[in-house]
Formats: structure tokens, sequence, C-alpha cells
């Protein structure tokens, strides 16, 4: 049974809302948002939720989850993968989302790197065997920035009335305060860390003793870890199996970069050129209100050449045609900040949209049905 089904079962009396599991996510969450790291692993994944409440987290780039059972990625690493809106409107950070089949017990190279490591409810699922080793691949070899790790406090279990011994068929042991600190206490002398203590799931008033109902400790590495440790302790091979990947669309890739501001300058220039018809239709009867707003008709050939060259602000209407200066268009927030400089943006739509003569202004027909670029 999925532990946190099981979980939600026996903690109905209890009544935790939200649900425990939810609690845990979002104290992870709340620790994303404080500390903003760039790459996150979560070791002991299983259905992968909360991998996919982190991915949408702006701070992280790359998210990878190890678990022992490839079968229950398997069944949910579909909800990892892009949606169809991601590749209509690319974010502005690269993801990359990977998951590895494998034990917390083994050293993988594809775990060095990363700035925060979960490990939600997993402890009490490791042998004696695999628990030994733990703190040296998570502190000693991966050592990560920061480490999440949560336990069931058995203190806790009197309350929930239908556990017998332990909370999960699959547990093999659970532990009280005192000894779950002890461990984390020993473990962050060993490798240098510091460790705070808390939890999710308060007792009933009057019962603070018996402590939270999920115990956690968020353990702090107190100086940066050196390069030569790291390649030190590196294995020659890899161990993990990797059974899913995922690459985000960025607009740091510039394929994608470059359709979206394409799409954003053809867009900002029908803004402008139906500014530009409408004040053309206003002034279109009355010959002295449109000497003021712009030249005649008939001097429009003259100036073309000077006021496209010299990238004047001011759109204008030629013919059949619609002039809307580069310039005017970079002018515009989002247009600045997709292309950064000039120099970009006239790179970046070269081939791809109709400009003057010269390049430094788009063309749009006068006529409507030819505003589907």
């Amino acid at each position: 049974m999925d532990k946190n089904l099981q979980e939600e079962e026996f903690t109905q009396i209890i009544k935790f809302k939200p649900s425990l599991n939810k609690q845990r996510h979002q104290f992870v969450r709340d620790l994303v948002e404080k500390y903003k790291p760039k790459k996150v692993a979560d070791l002991g994944c299983a259905d992968c939720s909360l991998l996919r409440m982190l991915k949408f987290s702006s701070c992280i780039e790359v998210l990878a989850g190890l678990d022992i059972c490839a079968s229950v990625m398997k069944e949910k690493m579909h909800t990892l993968s892009p949606l169809p809106v991601d590749y209509l409107q690319p974010s502005e950070r690269s993801l990359t989302v990977t998951l590895y089949h494998g034990s917390v017990a083994h050293k993988d190279p594809c775990m060095l790197g990363f700035d925060l490591v979960t490990c939600i409810e997993l402890i009490e699922h490791l042998e004696e065997s695999e628990l030994k080793k733990f703190p040296e691949v998570v502190f000693g070899f991966m050592a990560p920035r920061i480490v999440v790790i949560s336990t069931p406090n058995s203190e806790f279990n009197p309350l929930l009335p239908r556990v017998m011994l332990y909370r999960h068929p699959d547990h093999k042991f659970e532990w009280n305060q005192a000894q779950f600190q002890s461990w984390a206490l020993e473990t962050a002398r060993c490798y240098d860390y510091s460790v705070e203590f808390t939890g999710v799931g308060h007792p009933p008033t009057g019962m603070e003793k018996i402590g939270f109902c999920t115990q956690i400790g968020v353990f702090v590495r107190k100086h940066p870890q050196t390069g030569e440790s790291v390649q030190a302790e590196k294995p020659t091979e890899a161990v993990y199996k990797t059974v899913f990947k995922a690459v985000y669309p960025s607009l740091k890739d510039e394929k994608y970069l470059q359709n979206a501001v394409i799409g954003e300058v053809m867009f900002t220039a029908q803004i402008i050129k139906h500014r530009l018809m409408s004040k053309c239709e206003e002034y279109g009867d009355d010959p002295e209100k449109k000497s003021k707003f712009q030249p005649s008709m008939d001097c429009f050939s003259d100036y073309l050449g000077k006021l496209v060259i010299e990238k004047n602000m001011e759109p204008f209407v030629s013919g059949n045609e619609v002039y809307i200066p580069l310039a005017r268009i970079f002018s515009f927030p989002k247009v600045n900040r997709l292309c950064g400089t000039f120099e970009k943006l006239c790179k970046l739509i070269a081939g791809k949209v109709t400009l003057s003569s010269d390049g430094s202004a788009v063309m749009l027909n006068t006529e409507p049905e030819n505003e589907d670029n």
C-alpha cells in the first residue's frame, strides 16, 4: 500500500489539515523559497509528488529523483513531462528533470553538485546495513549545502489508533525524538554540518511534550565543499539507471528565444499599426489635422529614406505599407527584456520578419487581411 494513503487512514481521527504529506511538502517548498537552490534531489521520491510541486519553483533549474522501486516512479513519471503550454510560453529559466533507479546506499556521480537534498519519510525504510552507509553517501559524498530529513516520531504513535507497531509495514524502525536527534547530531558532527529540529503535525493541546507527528531535521553544511574532496570520492562509473529525463523548453535556448521574440515583435508591431491607422482614419477627412499629425501622403516617399535610416521612433504609412521602426518596438519592456540589446533583436528577427530595405523597420501591409503574421 502507498505510504501516504495508509498514513491518511490512521490519521483520520487526529484530523491533520492539510494532510501530513502536504504539510511535509509545504515545509520543503518554504525551504526552497528561503534558500533558492538551483539543483534539488529528492531521495526516495516514490510517486514523484514532491518533484511535481517543486518543478514550479522558479529558482530550480535541475530536479532529480531517486528511488529503489522503479515501477512506482514509472507510474507517475509522465506527470513530470512538459505540457503544451510550456512550449507555447517557454520559461526564462532552464529546467531538467531526471529520475534514477537505485539505492541511497550506493554512490553515483550523477548525484554530485546539488544544493538541496530531501529525504522525506525515507530513512525508516532502510535496512540496518543501508542506514549505516546512508550518512557517508549523502553527507560525505553528495555533500549538498542543505539536507532535509523527515521521519515518523514514535512517541506520537499511541495517538494513532490503528498503529500496532509501526505506521507502515515496510518500516524497519521508528525513532522517538531522542533517538532521531542523537543520530542527527552525531551525523552532523561527523560531516561538519549544523542541524535544527522541527516537524509537522502538531500534537493535541496539553500533549506538546510528545512532539510533532513527523519530526524533521534540517542540516546545513558549515563550510563550502572543495572540488578536491569531491574528486577524491568520485566513483569511476555510474551505478544508477536513468528511467526518465525531461528537458523543458527555455528562453535560454536560442530557438525558443527566437520564436518568442518574433511573436512579441509582430504582436507589438500590430498594436502600433492599429493605433496609427486609427489616427489616420480620425484625421482622414480633416486636411488641417492630418497635416499636423503627419506629412502629406505625397511627401511620404521623400521622407521614407531619411526616417528609416535615422531609426525614427515614430511609425508612418507609405502607400500600402506601414513602417514601424525597430527602435520603437525595442522600447517596449517585454521586447527589451527578451533581447537585452538592439543588436540581439536585429539578429533574432533577421530573415524571419519582413523589414524595410535597410532593415531598420518592420513592414506591414495596411490591409487587415494581411495581419496573420
